[in-house]
């Protein structure tokens, strides 16, 4: 129920981000002309939005923020027992880019290997998604945000020390 009301919102509020008033409804206003449809699509119909449990064993999380324009990007992995990424999700507050760049990278992450993932570059996500020199820390972003749940869940794979101790 409320992932139904959460898309009408969405839509609506894409409505009003792209659409003038004073235009007809078919026309895009300039600010959303500025936007290549591959990010007006990540950003209307976003994939893996979500959360995984952050306290499994084979769930790596990344929070990474950009202070300068208050983009904020959780993106969360888990990985099968043969290091293997099986799911991806992420919650961005942001702009489409960003939340683009986000939807982006989950899919991107999904089927590699940790090591795989790893070659993931935001020079890719930008080109793929024809980013604009002003919005690449978009992709910066979500290549931080790749590494940082990577990193989460290496160490979640190191034993502790009492752990270590023990055998």
């Amino acid at each position: 129920m409320a992932a139904a009301g959460a898309g009408r919102l969405r839509r609506a509020a894409s409505t009003l981000l792209l659409r003038s008033p004073r235009l007809p409804a078919r026309e895009l206003s300039a600010p959303a002309r500025l936007y290549h449809k591959k990010v007006v699509d990540h950003y209307e119909n976003p994939r893996n939005v979500g959360s995984l449990d952050k306290t499994s064993k084979n769930v790596g999380t990344g929070l990474v923020g950009a202070p300068a324009c208050g983009d904020v990007m959780k993106l969360q992995i888990q990985v099968d027992e043969k290091g293997k990424i099986v799911d991806a999700r992420f919650k961005t507050f942001g702009c489409g880019s960003a939340i683009a760049s986000s939807s982006l990278a989950t899919e991107w992450v999904k089927g590699k290997t940790v090591e795989e993932a790893l070659n993931i570059k935001n020079t890719d996500i930008a080109k793929e998604l024809c980013l604009p020199p002003v919005k690449l820390h978009c992709s910066m972003l979500a290549e931080d945000a790749i590494k940082a749940a990577l990193a989460d869940y290496k160490l979640k794979q190191e034993p502790k020390k009492g752990e270590a101790e023990k055998k």
